[in-house]
């Protein structure tokens, strides 16, 4: 059943919180001993380790914050992570003013930035809630609890999520961040601030993990809703790989196409036939996802996430019925630039349908950000099933954020066999790429042939299919188009574009971890 595994067992979980050195101690004096006497722990402890993705505390929408110094719904990893791999983008623009949000598209972040600091924060809380877990169920301590037979089951595969989560962030980490901090539960919990590691190091440690646990993670497709399968840490790989050159450089494009394949060849996915039903508030039915962020109205109230991605970007005449989108009102925020409308054949969907764009009352270019009719709306992400049916409440969403899914693998094994990957093929990689135009196109006129599948191509490719997905800023920076290359509407102040300093490739390193840890250096530029 849909978002149980996370959420229902909250409520058992110790309650954490991050300090100065990126660890964990309880608020409490409940010591791990007591806290899993009861055996359904573990599971309330992993669930909570999910939830960190989703959620920011432990009384949503707001109170008893996980990370303090700045507005709990500002901390929310999905909403901090979508920003900046959207909103420093050709995808998306802002219009509010708050403190250090417009930095994100002119690209004059700062180490003081409050948004780049959540991010950090929310990075090295998913790490060490994962290093507490992992440190609580190992064998010795399992059989000292005597934890039964049947949990202790449960609980190794538990454990395989744990490292799997921890790597995800990991990546994130230093996709981001470049150089970060790195410990492990290896890392005595208070004892000192963790030394910073070289993004080769942290690259390394992901990889050999994820070949780690792969045997112990759940069967593609057999997972419980919400959870991570063999199918997650191999689309996880296939990110790795895909981006190794970046951030080893040492290509690994025949890696990637053999982790595409892993999850190709399990047969466990198959692509949603409508567009529009994967973003809808009954997506956690689609057979296409491989992973996805969960949220539930009822469950999941938070001001980041799915419901700052729903209400965000209603505004103008959506307004007069915003029960459309499944929802209450708009927030009069999120709209894109003309740079993605061009990448379509038209603005209306009647061609290509992946064109979602609200152009009523809304100018294509933007001649003020802070005006919400500048830029064309996109409701992408409604709180309404595909049956029509209006989500639980009308604030808090339904509809569950797709991280992985199966068309940015086909997306994904064809870049990797162009830039000359082996294990793949070019009539293939064409197949796969022909598949996702015939459901955009309804039928098979947008097709195209092997000389047409170039880089260009599939970056733009990239962009009609994933568009605010989460993927924009990775994929520009691997293709060298996110800052002194590349050029879209407002990037760097300017209406017309203009190119950035190369070392905005990478995000600065907080300035209070600097001073509250002295083995972190900046990177450079900031």
């Amino acid at each position: 059943m849909k978002k149980i595994f996370i959420y229902s067992l909250m409520s058992l979980f110790i309650i954490l919180t991050s300090c100065t050195d990126l660890d964990l101690v309880p608020k409490d004096s409940t010591t791990p001993d007591v806290f899993f006497e009861d055996e359904t722990a573990y599971r309330a402890f992993i669930a909570k380790v999910y939830a960190g993705l989703a959620v920011t505390g432990q009384d949503g929408p707001a109170g008893e914050a996980d990370i303090s110094s700045l507005d709990e719904g500002f901390s929310n990893y999905l909403r901090q992570y979508w920003q900046f791999q959207e909103v420093t983008t050709d995808e998306a623009v802002i219009g509010w003013g708050d403190e250090g949000l417009p930095d994100l598209h002119n690209h004059t972040w700062t180490s003081a930035n409050q948004f780049v600091r959540a991010m950090y924060y929310r990075i090295f809380f998913q790490v060490s809630m994962a290093n507490e877990f992992i440190r609580e169920s190992t064998d010795d301590k399992l059989s000292a609890r005597d934890v039964s037979a049947a949990v202790q089951s449960d609980v190794k595969a538990y454990r395989a999520e744990a490292r799997f989560l921890r790597a995800l962030s990991y990546w994130h980490g230093i996709d981001l961040f470049g150089k970060i901090p790195f410990y492990t539960e290896e890392s005595s919990v208070g004892s000192e601030a963790p030394s910073q590691a070289d993004r080769v190091t942290v690259f390394n440690f992901i990889e050999s993990e994820l070949n780690a646990i792969e045997n112990d993670m759940v069967a593609a497709g057999e997972q419980e809703y919400g959870r991570a399968s063999q199918a997650a840490l191999w689309a996880l790989q296939a990110k790795l790989y895909l981006n190794a050159g970046v951030y080893t450089g040492t290509e690994r494009y025949s890696e990637c196409i053999a982790a595409c394949n892993k999850i190709i060849n399990s047969g466990a996915f198959s692509l949603e036939e409508t567009y529009q039903n994967l973003f809808m508030a009954d997506n956690h039915k689609s057979n296409e996802l491989i992973f996805s962020i969960p949220f539930d109205g009822e469950s999941t109230q938070t001001w980041g996430g799915m419901t700052y991605l729903t209400h965000a970007p209603i505004g103008g005449s959506m307004d007069e019925n915003p029960e459309q989108f499944g929802v209450n009102g708009g927030w009069g925020g999120l709209r894109t630039t003309s740079a993605l409308v061009n990448l379509f054949p038209d603005e209306t969907g009647d061609i290509d349908e992946r064109a979602i764009f609200y152009t009523d009352g809304q100018n294509k270019e933007i001649e003020d950000i802070s005006s919400f009719n500048d830029g064309y709306a996109v409701p992408k992400y409604v709180n309404v099933t595909s049956e029509g049916e209006i989500g639980s409440d009308l604030t808090h969403i339904d509809t569950d954020f797709p991280m992985f899914r199966l068309a940015d693998i086909y997306l994904m094994y064809a870049e990797a066999v162009v830039r000359g990957g082996t294990g793949g093929d070019l009539a293939t990689a064409v197949g796969y790429i022909n598949q996702l135009r015939e459901r955009a196109y309804n039928n098979d006129s947008g097709n195209i042939a092997a000389g047409d599948l170039t880089l260009e191509f599939i970056l733009d490719e990239r962009g009609r299919e994933m568009y605010w997905e989460g993927h924009r800023r990775t994929d520009l920076i691997r293709y060298n188009l996110f800052t002194e290359n590349g050029v879209w509407p407002w990037k760097g102040g300017v209406a017309e574009g203009t190119t950035t300093e190369s070392f905005r490739n990478l995000l600065p390193i907080p300035f209070a971890e600097l001073l509250a840890n002295t083995k972190l250096s900046q990177n450079s530029g900031y």
